[in-house]
């Protein structure tokens, strides 16, 4: 019981137990980042084939989807390809990178905002949406020039 109890106090001493957690954040992003590369290329398949059918079924060369809902397929892939450059880098420099997590923010308000259908939603809702995008854009660029300051 003994030799049990000075284990378990050695497991909780600061630098185990960081250790632990280092570990399991490296795991669960292995995890994140798989399972991210499988939506990718879920996605990517999907898109091809809704291209496939709408070029070459009837009426030969059009799509029977809008483009705006198109661009939202691209998007989407865009924005999980950005969300996987996000966990290598965490990954690599065990750091979130705040202009990597803005720029994927920015990308998905611009795709809510490209697909905006105005049946389906409320001015207010586009206003905010805008509202997000300066919010997001000031957010950038406040971190970018910070990021400027210390390269000269």
């Amino acid at each position: 019981m003994a030799k049990f109890w000075s284990w378990f106090q050695d497991f909780f001493k600061d630098r185990n137990f960081l250790k632990l957690i280092h570990v399991t954040e490296n795991v669960v992003s292995k995890v994140l980042s798989l399972a991210l590369i499988i939506v990718i290329l879920v996605s990517l398949y999907d898109l091809v084939i809704i291209l496939i059918t709408d070029l070459f079924i009837e009426p030969i060369g059009f799509f029977n989807r809008t483009l705006i809902e198109l661009f939202g397929f691209f998007l989407n892939i865009l924005i999980a390809l950005e969300l996987l450059e996000n966990i290598t880098v965490y990954l690599r420099k065990h750091i979130v990178q705040l202009e990597l997590v803005l720029t994927t923010a920015l990308i998905a308000v611009a795709r809510k905002i490209i697909i905006f259908d105005p049946s389906k939603y409320d001015k207010f809702d586009l206003i905010a949406l805008g509202f997000a995008i300066l919010c997001l854009a000031i957010s950038y660029a406040l971190i970018r020039y910070s990021h400027l300051d210390k390269k000269f």
